[in-house]
């Protein structure tokens, strides 16, 4: 393996380990979201390094991708344990609509983590003072 390709995996893994703990992706120590289990709101600046998180902009992102990946999940889920088992469609709403909200709350901080850090690496002059003008 050359050591562009291990530059390239530990930079992967730097993005993921700070999607996975939602910490600032200039410091990665400080927490960008506010406590709270259900608060998805960010901070507006870093406690470690200071950084402008009001800067980020993660948009409907993290959302769009866990409902096309939920829904890719699930819906087949759903059908196999149709096919097999034969649910009355209560227990399938219950199920599924308890599964699929689960696992929305405990991984759009990540994913909207994720897509900060990546915003943050590839688009570093949305975080300076003076930006250029978008064409």
């Amino acid at each position: 393996m050359s050591s562009q390709d291990k530059n390239a995996n530990n930079a992967i893994l730097s993005l993921l380990r700070m999607a996975l703990f939602c910490t600032c992706p200039k410091c990665h120590q400080g927490k960008i979201f506010q406590d709270g289990f259900l608060k998805f709101d960010l901070k507006e600046k870093c406690d470690q390094c200071g950084l402008d998180l009001s800067r980020s902009d993660s948009a409907d992102g993290p959302a769009v991708f866990l409902i096309f990946f939920l829904g890719f999940l699930l819906v087949p889920l759903a059908l196999i344990v149709e096919v097999k088992f034969g649910w009355p469609v209560w227990v399938h709403v219950l199920v599924w609509g308890s599964f699929g909200l689960i696992l929305t709350l405990g991984a759009l901080k990540p994913i909207k983590s994720f897509v900060i850090a990546l915003q943050y690496k590839y688009r570093k002059s949305d975080w300076d003072d003076n930006p250029p003008p978008r064409v």
